[in-house]
C-alpha cells in the first residue's frame, strides 16, 4: 500500500513538472515555477501547522529526539535537484538527464539504505536490489527512447547524476524526520529547509529584477504547491516501509505513467508512445525484484527502536 502511494506520487510529480514548466514558460523564467510551487507548498504548511495537531506534536517530538543536525537537510536534495535540472536539461537533453538522475537515484538509494539513514534500518546490498537498481534504469533508457539528445559533457552528467543522489537522500532524511516527529512534522522541515533555498537561487538568477511579471489566468498553473506537498508525503510514507531504493523504483513508476497519462489527456501533447508505457511496466517490476532482498533479524540492522524515533544521538540501534 505505501508502494502505491509512492506510484500514485510520481503520477502527481509528472504532472507537477508539466505545471511548474508552463508556468515558467508563460512568465519567461524557468525558476519563477520553482518559486511558486515552493512557496504554495509552504503555504499550506502553515495551514497545516493551524489545523493539523499531528504536525505540531510531531516536531515538538522533534526538539525532544535530539536528532543530528543533517537529518534536517533532506529539503536541501530538493531544492538541489530543481537548479541542477534548470542547467542541465539544455545542455544534456531531457532524455539524458532523466537517465542520468535516475541511475543517481538508484545508487544514492542503494547506498541510503545500505548505511541505515532511513527508519527502515540497514538492508544488505544483495543481487536483487542491484538487479532492481539496474533494471530500473534500463526501463528509464527505454522510456526515453528517441528524445533529443544534448552534447554529452561530463562534467554536466556528474552533476545530474549528483541530484540523483541528492533525491534519495532527500526521502531517506525527510523519513528519519518522519520516524523521530510525525508524517506531518517530515514534510514540514522537508519545505522549511526547501523553499529558502529555491528563493535564494531564484534572486542569484536575477528572477526578481527586471521589469514586473504578468501572471496568467489558469487556477491549476498554481497548484505545483499543493502536488509537492503530496509527494514529499508519498515519499515519507514510502521510506518508511520500504527504503529509499525501492521507494525511488515506484516513484519513477508513477512519473512515467503519469507521463504517458498526460500525454493521451492534453490536447497538444505528443502522441502517447509505447517505449514509455513499457518502461513504467519494467519499472514497476523493478520495485518487485528489488523487494526480493532476504531480511531477517540475523541479517538486517534496525535503525530505529520498535514502536519509537531513532537514537537520540543519530546513531544506529540493534
Amino acid at each position: 500500500m505505501a508502494l502505491a502511494l509512492v506510484t500514485a506520487g510520481g503520477t502527481a510529480s509528472a504532472a507537477q513538472g508539466a505545471v511548474n514548466a508552463e508556468l515558467g514558460q508563460r512568465v519567461g523564467n524557468a525558476t519563477l515555477g520553482a518559486v511558486v510551487n515552493n512557496l504554495g507548498g509552504t503555504l499550506l504548511i502553515l495551514v497545516g501547522l493551524l489545523v493539523l495537531p499531528s504536525m505540531r506534536s510531531g516536531l515538538g517530538a522533534l526538539r525532544r529526539a535530539r536528532l543530528p543536525w543533517w537529518s534536517y537537510l533532506g529539503g536541501a536534495g530538493g531544492a538541489a535537484i530543481v537548479v541542477l535540472a534548470a542547467y542541465a536539461v539544455p545542455v544534456l537533453g531531457v532524455a539524458v538527464f532523466t537517465i542520468a538522475q535516475v541511475a543517481g537515484g538508484s545508487l544514492g538509494g542503494l547506498a541510503s539504505d545500505r548505511a541505515g539513514l532511513a527508519p527502515v534500518g540497514r538492508l544488505p546490498l544483495t543481487a536483487p536490489r542491484v538487479a532492481g537498481a539496474l533494471l530500473g534504469v534500463a526501463a528509464v533508457a527505454l522510456a526515453q527512447a528517441g528524445r533529443p539528445v544534448g552534447d554529452l559533457a561530463v562534467g554536466v552528467l556528474l552533476l545530474a547524476v549528483a541530484g540523483g543522489v541528492g533525491v534519495a537522500l532527500q526521502a531517506a532524511l525527510n523519513g528519519r524526520i518522519s520516524a523521530a516527529g510525525s508524517a506531518a512534522a517530515g514534510v514540514a522541515v522537508n519545505f522549511a529547509v526547501s523553499t529558502p533555498l529555491v528563493l535564494l537561487v531564484a534572486a542569484l538568477a536575477g528572477a526578481f529584477s527586471g521589469p514586473p511579471v504578468s501572471w496568467p489566468a489558469g487556477w491549476h498553473l498554481y497548484t505545483g504547491g499543493l502536488l509537492g506537498v503530496g509527494i514529499v508525503a508519498s515519499l515519507v510514507v514510502g521510506v518508511r516501509a520500504a527504503g529509499v531504493l525501492r521507494t525511488g523504483l515506484a516513484l519513477v513508476g508513477g512519473q512515467l505513467a503519469g507521463a504517458l497519462l498526460l500525454d493521451v489527456l492534453l490536447p497538444h501533447a505528443p502522441t502517447a508512445r509505447l517505449p514509455v508505457l513499457v518502461g513504467a511496466l519494467l519499472t514497476l517490476l523493478a520495485v518487485l525484484v528489488a523487494g526480493r532482498s532476504p531480511r531477517s533479524p540475523a541479517t538486517a540492522d534496525v535503525g530505529v527502536a520498535p514502536g519509537g524515533p531513532p537514537a537520540p544521538d543519530g546513531k544506529l540501534v540493534r
